[in-house]
């Protein structure tokens, strides 16, 4: 209770609930729970949750001085947090799956309207969002974010090292918002493999792969997160309209109406490796719907944020 985090059971409930967006993100194909933790306001003190696990916490537990390591880490902030993303992830993925397989194009309107306000709460953070050093990051950002959404996966190698690589690589897109993990392991052609050794952990040299892959990801978690952390300290402004940036690029994956042009069946399930978006001509009772879910997904974020920034001007007052 002596580490950072909520201070009341009113503020442990809001962060597990956040928590709980966070996992009901990470259940749709292209979407971040980065993205929810951004815009939500607690980006930054997942950043420093995550780097409180540091090399004087490391010290603190092999020399059993628990009470210290345990008071340096952020298990405040991170248990109900933890707790939120576990509880979206093991109670709503079979709803999460049923929307997408029965109502895509309503869900996918849903979630382009919350980040389309996403991208306007996250905008209006910026000290000086029309400087040109500013505009240069958002279309840098911007031109990324489009441009991973659209790579088409390739096939890799099955080396332990390059699987340690992906580990990295999926926590590293997991914290960014706008970035999914699973579908950059899916671009690196390592979805699969990962999930077929999770599905039989014990089988062959499954165990060692998987290992392989959770040190990837632990490494990748310490590491990035710091590096952000020092962006953000030192280079806030130009990390921030980046981040804005890949918010708008990511927008390609989301968009509700697409034509597969090309796809493939990985373990029982149709991934998509290739398409092209296009807006509908005709509006339909179907296509009136998804536009009104967008409109309702946009004006609900920016509600939350206005009763939000309300409170915070209270308690500055």
């Amino acid at each position: 209770l002596s580490g950072p985090g909520p201070q009341t059971k009113k503020d442990t409930v809001i962060l597990y609930l956040k928590g709980l967006l966070m996992g009901t993100a990470d259940l749709v194909p292209g979407v971040s729970g980065g993205t929810v933790a951004f815009v939500s306001g607690i980006y930054e003190n997942l950043l420093d949750a995550v780097s409180s696990f540091d090399k004087k916490f490391f010290k603190d537990i092999f020399s059993f001085r628990f009470k210290e390591a345990l008071t340096r880490a952020h298990f405040r902030f991170l248990i109900p947090l933890i707790l939120g993303i576990g509880t979206a992830i093991f109670s709503l993925a079979r709803l999460m799956h049923y929307l997408m397989a029965n109502h895509p194009h309503q869900t996918w309107g849903l979630f382009f309207g919350l980040i389309c306000a996403s991208v306007l709460i996250v905008g209006k953070t910026l000290d000086n969002p029309g400087s040109p050093k500013s505009l240069l990051f958002i279309l840098l950002g911007g031109l990324f974010g489009y441009a991973l959404v659209s790579v088409i996966p390739v096939t890799t190698p099955e080396s332990l090292w390059f699987t340690f690589l992906c580990g990295v690589i999926g926590i590293t897109a997991m914290i960014l918002p706008g970035l999914s993990g699973s579908f950059l392991l899916l671009i690196l052609g390592k979805y699969a493999y990962v999930t077929g050794a999770l599905k039989n952990p014990l089988d062959g040299g499954n165990a060692i792969i998987l290992l392989v892959f959770l040190s990837g990801m632990i490494i990748g978690l310490l590491s990035f997160s710091k590096v952000l952390r020092f962006l953000l300290k030192n280079y806030r402004e130009l990390t921030m309209s980046f981040l804005t940036g890949l918010l708008i690029g990511s927008l390609k994956k989301i968009w509700p109406w697409k034509n597969v042009l090309e796809k493939t069946m990985i373990r029982g399930k149709e991934r998509v490796l290739r398409e092209e978006l296009f807006f509908p001509k005709e509006f339909t009772n179907e296509i009136s719907i998804v536009f009104l879910l967008m409109i309702l997904g946009f004006v609900a974020i920016l509600l939350i944020e206005g009763q939000a920034q309300k409170k915070k001007d209270l308690l500055e007052a």
